[in-house]
C-alpha cells in the first residue's frame, strides 16, 4: 500500500540555540553524524519499502537548504509547499492534504526526530495502513521507559488489529507522580507526533472540528502559485487560519482514532538533554564535538564550532560556542534554553535568534 510521507519542516528547535537559530534550525543541521535530522527523516519512507516521494511543508526561509539537502541524499520531492508564517501542525498538514487525493495515505512526521530502529517503524506503518486506509486516524506511541514529564501521554483501549489499539484519550505533559502512575497500568504510552492518515478522512474530519483551519487551508491551496514542485499557497487565505496543533483541532475530538504502540529508538531531540543521551560519550559521560580540552569533567555535553572551550573540574553541564555566542547551562534546566531566544527576541537581537 503506497504511503506518501509528509515531512514538517516548520520549526524553529529554540532549546538547542546557539546550534540552531530561524535561519538554521536543528532540522537542517548535522547533530548526530553525517546526516541532517531532515535527510534522515526522508530516508526512512523510501520508495523501495513502498512509499511515494516526499512532500515537505516548510518555511520560504529554509528552501534552498532542503533542495540542496534533499539532492544530496538523492531524494525528489514530491512537493515542496512553502507556509506563508507558522500557524502549527493542524493547517500544515491540511496543506499537504489538499494536494493528495483523498484515497491516498500521508504518513505525518516532525523532520527534526530521530529513529534508530527504522525497520521496527516501518513494521509499524504496516500494522496501522489497513486501519488508516479505512478512515482511522492512526497515531504511533512510543512505549515509555521511564516516568517522563516532558512528554505528552495517550491511552489505549480496547484492541482494533494485531498491535493496534484505540485511543482512550490523549494526555497533557504529566507531573512525576501521574507519570508514575501512568507506567504502572501498561496502558499509556508517549505521544511521538507521528501520524498515518487517509488523506480525505482527515480532511472531513478538520471539517468537522476546526472548520476554519479547514477552510483557510483550502482557499490558500486554491490560489496557490505553483513553480514546478514549489507550492505556494496564498498568503492572506493561510494567515487567516487559526494557530492549532493537529492534537487540539483533531485526534483529541475524533472518533476513530487508534494508536500503535512501538519501541523504535525514538527521540525528538527536543533539548540538549535528549542530544546528549544519543551522542557516544567518554569514560567520565561526556560527549564532545568540535575543538574541547576537558579535564576532570563529568556528565557534560561541550560542543565548539570555532575557539577552543577549554572545561576543568565541571560536571552536568553543556557548554556550546559558535561563531558569535556561547551558551552555559546546567543540564537539568536544559529546557529553560528557550528562555534566551525569547529574551534575544524582547530585546530587539532577531540576528541572534
Amino acid at each position: 500500500m503506497q504511503t506518501t510521507p509528509v515531512i514538517l519542516s516548520g520549526g524553529a528547535g529554540t532549546r538547542l540555540w546557539p546550534l540552531s537559530r530561524n535561519a538554521s534550525p536543528k532540522q537542517l543541521l548535522r547533530l548526530l553524524g553525517p546526516e541532517t535530522l531532515i535527510q534522515s527523516a526522508a530516508r526512512r519512507a523510501p520508495p523501495e519499502n513502498g512509499f511515494a516521494a516526499p512532500l515537505i511543508v516548510a518555511g520560504e526561509a529554509h528552501l534552498s537548504g532542503i533542495e540542496a539537502q534533499l539532492a544530496e541524499i538523492g531524494v525528489s520531492p514530491r512537493a515542496i509547499v512553502l507556509e506563508p508564517a507558522g500557524r502549527n501542525t493542524a493547517p500544515a498538514v491540511a496543506l499537504a492534504a489538499l494536494l493528495l487525493a483523498e484515497d491516498e495515505l500521508m504518513l505525518v512526521m516532525p523532520s527534526d526526530h530521530i529513529i534508530n530502529d527504522v525497520e521496527a517503524f516501518r513494521a509499524a506503518i504496516a500494522r496501522a495502513q489497513p486501519l488508516a486506509a479505512d478512515g482511522w486516524l492512526v497515531t504511533f506511541g512510543i512505549t515509555p521507559d521511564r516516568p517522563e514529564t516532558g512528554y505528552g501521554y495517550i491511552e489505549s483501549a480496547e484492541p482494533l488489529a494485531e498491535g493496534v489499539q484505540r485511543v482512550a484519550r490523549f494526555v497533557e505533559k504529566p507531573p512525576l507522580e501521574t507519570a508514575k502512575a501512568y507506567l504502572e497500568t501498561g496502558r499509556f504510552c508517549w505521544n511521538a507526533g507521528i501520524f498515518l492518515l487517509r488523506a480525505g478522512s482527515f480532511l472531513a474530519e478538520l471539517r468537522r472540528h476546526a472548520p476554519e483551519i479547514e477552510a483557510a487551508a483550502r482557499r490558500a491551496i486554491a490560489a496557490a502559485a505553483a513553480e514546478g514542485h514549489i507550492i505556494r499557497p496564498d498568503s492572506a487565505s493561510f494567515l487567516a487560519s487559526p494557530s492549532d496543533s493537529i492534537d487540539y483541532a483533531v485526534m483529541e475530538k475524533a472518533d476513530r482514532v487508534a494508536v500503535v504502540p512501538v519501541e523504535m529508538g525514538w527521540s525528538d531531540i527536543g533539548a540538549f538533554g535528549a542530544l546528549l543521551e544519543q551522542l557516544p560519550r567518554d569514560d567520565g559521560g561526556n560527549a564532545v564535538g568540535g575543538d574541547v580540552l576537558a579535564l576532570d569533567t563529568a556528565n557534560c555535553l561541550i560542543r565548539s564550532e570555532g575557539p577552543l572551550i577549554a572545561a576543568v573540574g565541571v560536571s552536568n553541564v553543556t557548554i556550546i560556542a559558535t561563531g558569535d555566542a556561547v551558551l552555559v547551562v546546567a543540564n537539568e534546566r536544559a529546557q529553560d534554553v528557550k528562555r534566551i531566544v525569547d529574551t534575544l527576541k524582547a530585546n530587539g537581537r532577531h540576528n541572534m535568534s
